[in-house]
């Protein structure tokens, strides 16, 4: 394999000859007909197209070298800068080429996609509604031919009216499959686009027809309505040059009835959110969500997993108007779901693909109505079933449904299949109506006991007794002395599992404690942390719902709740990574958790003088709270 520029490939390279059409696009050896297919519709609307491939690009004018390009990625327009070298084999191009041999503009195009991806090889296998939200940032949808809605061919016909863009494949039943073609030239698992559609009276009836593309260019569909077929010499010859001068190399037509039978599934992508209403009369509304799963903190599977569940992020969506039909007696509010998992090609190189996802969706119970700063735990989940739902968890980038439900509150839960697979997402959320939609996280507060003084008169007898054998003649506990006592104490608890506690941590514990500051805990100051470890010690077996010596990070999260201390997604998400090993905490990492929250919060507290939720200090304090801490 060599890299070469198209100048050192040809004389007379041209970046695009005669206008970008569909035959530029020819597959190479690699396995991405799903991109190509997303180019090849992408052709059939200029307007898009040059917001893809801007224009005042060439080989001649102001040639440095580079071109470049633009993709939607996750919500954002993303300009990728590319070289020109292209990667060829004996002076010929691998990859995607044109049929004119020196026009370049669908290589380069694949290049700079490739790039934004991490790479070729990325680029293998995919759905072609990726490309096509990639190329145009709208909003996908899919559909069963075998369970194809009756009014398809009108849907269809008003997406290639609106400028959607449309692709089609047949599925593989085993991996021979692949790439095998039928006795009538279709291929299995490669993706086509739908390029056009037309009604024609044959034999006094009206045969409706449709036109998809190979991006292959040369494998054609070979049985009825054809190129060469007996079925175009009953039609009219005006009509049937009509129809054939429509059509490019790689392009055929055939009856709908035969599309439906030979093809499994058909992709539409919307353009515009609002172009995705039926008629395209009304205007529906976007909301966009950034969020993402993190093993232990906030990546809890679907609800085959009632234990974890509950953890993943919640988001309220508040459906205020019903739809305008006057056709439908059903009070409903029409909207759309899609949810997509982001960078995932770029993995590939890691052993890592696209996750299983999907999601559900809840009606908010009255108690909860009009409550932002609420998490819903799992006995909701438990209690409550779903009233809407994807329709699938699968493994693509993005899982997209059309659902309507009457007004009201509800709780999407977006999710992987399984529990414990990270990655970032976008939920975008349309709603033709006006609506209302939020993330719903718990506020951030915490339930500090007043620490009521007490002299050393309250202090019981053995309890200083203890204290004076621990302390020695200086009757005060050092970090080192603190560290010996503890892992002294937890050694004789063989319920609980603890590698030992830290200098660090002991620090920590002293730091709370200590109110004179001489770096030492006296009588009372050890009353105080002992009281203290001893509730928590508490709160950790009973959250050990397991028994297994150690807590998970869920029940992590539900004993620091009980412990008096609400935190959101993102903080829970730092203690499962700061005091987590192995995805299981450790008795003195929930102590050292625990000490740390509750000294930072009594920390706030004191800098928060007017108590508005707002901290102010000066050097010194900050420094004092952040070197001691």
């Amino acid at each position: 394999m060599e890299w070469m520029r198209p100048t050192e490939l040809t004389d007379d390279p041209q970046f695009i000859l005669g206008g970008a059409t569909r035959t530029d696009i020819c597959q190479g050896a690699l396995g991405d007909c799903w991109l190509l297919a997303a180019i090849a519709s992408l052709t059939l609307n200029e307007r898009l197209l040059h917001r893809v491939v801007p224009h005042g690009q060439s080989f001649q004018e102001d040639y440095a070298g580079i071109f470049h390009f633009q993709f939607w990625q996750f919500g954002e327009w993303v300009d990728v800068v590319i070289d020109d070298r292209l990667p060829t084999k004996d002076g010929e191009l691998m990859f995607v080429h044109s049929a004119e041999g020196n026009e370049f503009w669908s290589a380069l195009l694949e290049k700079a996609y490739s790039k934004l991806n991490g790479s070729y090889e990325a680029l293998s296998g995919g759905s072609t509604t990726e490309g096509f939200e990639d190329f145009t940032g709208g909003v996908s949808e899919m559909y069963d031919l075998r369970k194809a809605p009756r009014d398809l061919y009108r849907i269809i016909g008003k997406a290639l009216d609106r400028g959607s863009l449309l692709g089609c494949s047949i599925d593989i039943t085993s991996a021979f499959d692949m790439e095998s073609v039928t006795f009538k030239k279709l291929v299995k698992g490669h993706a086509y686009s739908v390029t056009g559609l037309k009604q024609v009276d044959y034999q006094g009836q009206v045969e409706r027809l449709i036109r998809v593309r190979n991006p292959w260019g040369q494998v054609e569909w070979t049985g009825a309505w054809s190129d060469n077929s007996s079925e175009w010499d009953e039609l009219d010859p005006t009509e049937k040059e009509d129809l054939h001068l429509q059509m490019e190399d790689g392009e055929f037509w055939m009856s709908f009835q035969e599309f439906l039978r030979q093809f499994s599934r058909l992709e539409i992508c919307n353009l515009t959110a609002d172009a995705l209403s039926e008629d395209g009369l009304s205007h529906w509304n976007t909301i966009k969500f950034h969020g993402m799963w993190r093993r232990g903190s906030t990546a809890g599977g679907c609800r085959n997993h009632p234990n974890t569940f509950w953890i993943n992020p919640q988001y309220k969506i508040t459906l205020l108007e019903e739809d305008d039909d006057p056709e439908d007696d059903e009070v409903a509010c029409s909207f759309l779901v899609a949810l997509m998992q982001k960078d995932r090609r770029r993995y590939r190189g890691q052993g890592q693909d696209m996750h299983t996802i999907g999601f559900a969706i809840y009606e908010i119970p009255e108690e909860y109505r009009g409550c932002q700063n609420v998490h819903l735990k799992k006995d909701f989940f438990l209690n409550h079933s779903s009233c809407a739902r994807s329709e699938t968890f699968i493994n693509l980038r993005e899982v997209s449904n059309r659902l309507r439900l009457p007004p009201g509150e509800y709780l999407i839960v977006p999710s992987t299949f399984e529990s414990g697979k990270e990655a970032d997402f976008v939920l975008r959320v349309f709603t033709e109506k006006q609506s209302e939609t939020e993330e719903l996280d718990d506020m951030i507060s915490a339930d500090l006991e007043d620490e009521d003084l007490i002299s050393e008169d309250d202090v019981d007898d053995s309890f200083k007794s203890m204290f004076a054998q621990l302390a020695g003649e200086d009757m005060e506990i050092s970090v080192r002395e603190l560290r010996t006592i503890l892992n002294r104490v937890v050694t004789r608890h063989k319920d609980l599992k603890t590698d030992g506690f830290s200098m660090e941590s002991c620090r920590t514990m002293v730091n709370l404690m200590d109110k004179d500051g001489s770096a030492h805990l006296g009588l009372i100051e050890f009353q105080l942390l002992w009281n203290k470890i001893r509730k928590w010690l508490v709160i950790y077996r009973e959250y050990d719902m397991d028994k297994s010596g150690s807590m998970s990070s869920y029940e992590m999260r539900l004993a620091v709740e009980s412990a008096g201390f609400k935190l959101n997604n993102r903080l829970n998400q730092v203690l499962v990574a700061r005091y987590a090993e192995n995805e299981a905490i450790d008795f003195d990492n929930f102590i050292c958790c625990l000490v740390k929250l509750e000294a930072m919060f009594r920390s706030f507290q004191q800098l928060d003088k007017e108590g508005e939720g707002v901290a102010e200090m000066n050097i010194t304090e900050w420094l004092y709270m952040t070197m001691c801490g």
